[in-house]
């Protein structure tokens, strides 16, 4: 059987992860190359806010804040994506990613599952039905370059609570894994606000968890880093509802990824919690032409520390 493992923070459970899958993983040599696999893991977030690592490894707030967007914008345009994870190239057909979870979570009109699930919590909060379906028969019908790894995503109201469910075919430890996290948990703060439950915990099941040989080195680097636990996280979600600043947001992210300077007015009509992520976004653009003036004078404008790390790394980098 594969892992059991519950942590308070993402960062613990990275490293509790992939210890385990270091030492009892499973040789194996998949499509992409040789890893180490185990199979039927379960693995449990208990504080979905402290969704981000603070490491030096596995500390991904800009990507991940990217795909995010992406997903919510409901697309699947290739080069949206590859703004923030340029891998996406690989799985380019015909200018889309096809196994992009955009277009299978918002239709155009930006209702979808996730209006659904929202409406049904909504009307009863003992549904047992809100449900998300990602992966889809028709996705192995014919060969395509990405197949989406997640086949579900269940939203449950239990004790008060909302949490959120979600089963992997396959899982990528170190690349995937902490994306994944990001995302799901904040769609689940997402739907937690929309239907005015506290955020319940986050449960993670996974098919085939796995470590690529390739990763082997960076995965016993991050090991060695010696972080300490942290209790650090993410501020709460502002309670009111979050689809209009969910529209600013990503109208801003759009703007920004074509070439367009983040202004103060820009954001002035948001609360602080999304006008710090298009900050993020910001400085994530800033940093791809090297504009240091510009990241120093965003930083300054963040009106959370939870970001500082992230943004100092990348200064140090650039």
């Amino acid at each position: 059987m594969g892992a059991v493992i519950e942590e308070v923070t993402l960062d613990d459970l990275l490293r509790s992860v992939v210890e385990f899958v270091l030492d009892q993983g499973e040789r194996t040599l998949p499509t992409k190359g040789p890893a180490l696999d185990t199979w039927a893991a379960s693995l449990r977030l208990t504080n979905p806010r402290a969704r981000l690592s603070r490491t030096e490894g596995r500390g991904r707030l800009f990507s991940a804040l990217g795909e995010l967007c992406w997903y919510l914008s409901g697309s699947n345009d290739t080069d949206h994506i590859a703004h923030y994870i340029r891998a996406y190239r690989k799985c380019d057909e015909a200018g889309k990613v096809h196994g992009g979870y955009g277009p299978r979570l918002f239709d155009a009109d930006g209702s979808g599952q996730v209006d659904y699930v929202i409406k049904a919590l909504r009307a009863n909060p003992w549904t047992r039905k809100a449900v998300i379906q990602l992966f889809d028969r028709s996705d192995v019908a014919a060969p395509h370059e990405d197949v989406p790894c997640t086949c579900t995503l269940q939203f449950l109201i239990r004790e008060g609570r909302l949490h959120l469910i979600t089963y992997m075919r396959s899982n990528d430890a170190w690349l995937g894994l902490p994306h994944d996290i990001f995302c799901f948990t904040m769609l689940q703060e997402l739907v937690a606000v929309s239907t005015g439950y506290p955020l319940g915990e986050y449960q993670h099941f996974v098919g085939s968890l796995h470590l690529y040989e390739a990763n082997f080195s960076e995965a016993e680097h991050f090991m060695g880093e010696g972080w300490q636990s942290t209790f650090h996280e993410m501020a709460p979600m502002p309670e009111q509802d979050p689809w209009s600043s969910i529209e600013t947001l990503l109208d801003l992210e759009r703007d920004i990824r074509e070439g367009a300077t983040l202004t103060a007015a820009d954001v002035e009509q948001l609360d602080d919690y999304w006008a710090d992520l298009a900050r993020i976004l910001a400085i994530h653009a800033r940093a791809a032409v090297k504009d240091l003036a510009s990241i120093e004078e965003l930083r300054s404008q963040l009106r959370t520390r939870t970001f500082d790390l992230f943004v100092d790394d990348r200064l140090e980098r650039l």
